[in-house]
């Protein structure tokens, strides 16, 4: 999957379709070479790729589109509580986990 990291943050970058992600390509002057790409549904990235990642890690969603793009942070709410940031220590043991 392609990363990028911002301030000790992974984000995955996804992207909504083909045009999208030409757009991220243009961006980076990269637009010439092949992109492979895969269809994955924004749940599995939330709730199986972000926990895999092993660091703090989010979504980052049509990233060239400006405020168009939508970043999916590392908190709870988002992505698995295990996940997240901003849980509070001990939170897994209080829901017997």
């Amino acid at each position: 999957m392609l990363t990028a990291d911002f301030n000790g943050i992974r984000f995955i970058l996804a992207f909504s379709d083909e045009q999208a992600l030409a757009r991220y390509a243009q961006a980076r002057g990269e637009f010439a070479r092949e992109w492979s790409y895969r269809a994955v549904l924004g749940a599995r990235l939330l709730d199986v790729a972000v926990p895999a990642a092993g660091v703090p890690c989010g979504v980052a969603l049509d990233c060239a589109d400006g405020t168009d793009g939508m970043v999916f942070p590392p908190v709870t709410g988002i992505v698995p509580d295990a996940a997240a940031v901003d849980r509070e220590v001990g939170d897994e043991a209080r829901a017997g986990r």
